[in-house]
């Protein structure tokens, strides 16, 4: 090595020594200024077309009316990005991701395991994975207790009046009107104060006796980081199943349940508005990796629409 060589090594040497000494604050914001900067939150209406995530086309879909159950798992990822409908992501924050509802959305998530619900905004496209109906941020995995897995049962149900409040508030907004269902008689039960909340720092959500999904008021859209609310309606774990098709004549459906036999597909039929309709279904299954082998195959099989309830 050459003299020049050696002089010069030895400045870059003691440059990185010296910055050694810094301390953590002051070499973080050294490090920060190296990073490109955040993206700008830009909130705006997002539905889209057809999308493939998953080996699984998905159709988003406006609607006021979503109520669905099955299972839920957490979001990846952490901050320094924006979520679909231009939001900054948050892992702390009281949000959520689905395949095909309208963003942003405000709905309630319950845990079927243990009744604890929260409302969220739901403001991601997601999940990416044609086992699970949503993903949450961990702050509402905690609120709501999901289990070690990170994977729990749930009840999705859209908020009519907050749904439309919040889409008419974002540039880029269709007309949403719809009429709002009929108020039916709420209880409420109030939780002790979730982890990391100051007592008094937000107010239950009211819980249907009958199950139904309540409205709050159908004035001002909900503030875009909504506050930590948690409340307890009575657990319905129910029985994991797999839903395949749905159909009008009792044939079809006995076709697929010869294609998924060696599962123990059965066909169950029942009415709705007044047709009559036939189902393959498969289960109950003893627990999710049971499930969400099922649907893999379901899916292997050509059967695009089978998915995981809890019924």
């Amino acid at each position: 090595m050459t003299r020049s060589a050696e002089a010069g090594s030895g400045l870059v040497g003691s440059a990185l020594m010296g910055f050694a000494w810094l301390s953590p604050m002051v070499a973080g914001l050294l490090l920060f200024g190296c990073q490109g900067p955040a993206p700008t939150s830009n909130p705006h209406y997002v539905l889209g077309g057809p999308y493939q995530a998953g080996g699984v086309w998905h159709y988003p879909a406006e609607s006021l009316t979503l109520d669905e159950t099955g299972l839920a798992s957490v979001l990846p990822g952490g901050s320094g990005r924006l979520t679909t409908d231009g939001e900054a992501f948050d892992q702390t924050a009281m949000a959520a991701a689905h395949a095909t509802l309208q963003l942003p959305s405000i709905a309630r998530i319950t845990n079927l395991e243990n009744g604890l619900q929260t409302t969220v905004r739901i403001n991601d496209r997601g999940t990416g994975n044609p086992a699970r109906i949503a993903e949450v941020t961990r702050r509402v995995a905690e609120l709501l207790r999901f289990p070690p897995d990170g994977v729990a049962r749930v009840r999705v149900q859209v908020l009519q009046a907050e749904t439309r409040a919040t889409v008419e508030a974002v540039p880029g907004a269709p007309n949403l009107g719809v009429a709002a269902a009929p108020r039916g008689a709420v209880e409420v039960a109030d939780l002790a104060p979730p982890p990391g909340v100051a007592s008094g720092g937000g107010r239950p959500v009211a819980a249907s006796a009958g199950g139904d999904t309540p409205s709050l008021s159908a004035g001002p859209a909900p503030p875009l980081r909504l506050p930590e609310t948690v409340s307890r309606t009575a657990p319905q774990p129910g029985q994991l199943m797999v839903w395949l098709d749905t159909f009008q004549q009792q044939s079809y459906a006995a076709q697929q349940r010869a294609r998924m036999a060696d599962a123990g597909a059965r066909v169950v039929s029942f009415r709705q508005d007044r047709r009559q309709l036939y189902r393959t279904e498969i289960g109950p299954l003893p627990d999710v990796a049971s499930a969400d082998s099922i649907l893999r195959q379901a899916l292997a099989r050509g059967i695009p629409d089978a998915r995981i309830v809890v019924n």
